[in-house]
């Protein structure tokens, strides 16, 4: 049975070029992965769903909630600030 999700990716794209595949079959979980893969630097290549590629709109967006998510963790730390004011002041949802 095919997982949900897909997502292939290049751990350390300046010394290796090996892909690996992350599944899962949990929405938050993928997403969530995606916000690892940015924060390390990795190389996305690919995330599938129900076996099927996404288009570059679905890639996108997923691709932007989890930047998102990542920016947002990053003002909540550095600024010492709470969800409603990162929200007010940069626009990204906590």
């Amino acid at each position: 049975m095919l997982k949900k999700f897909s997502i292939d990716y290049v751990a350390i794209p300046r010394h290796n070029h090996r892909a690996f595949t992350h599944l899962t079959d949990d929405p938050v979980e993928a997403e969530e992965f995606l916000m690892h893969l940015l924060a390390a630097g990795a190389h996305i290549r690919e995330i599938r769903h129900e076996g099927k590629a996404l288009s570059r709109a679905q890639f996108d967006k997923m691709v932007k909630v989890a930047a998102e998510r990542v920016a947002s963790l990053m003002l909540r730390e550095s600024l010492a600030l709470d969800a409603a004011e990162i929200k007010s002041r940069f626009g990204f949802a906590a």
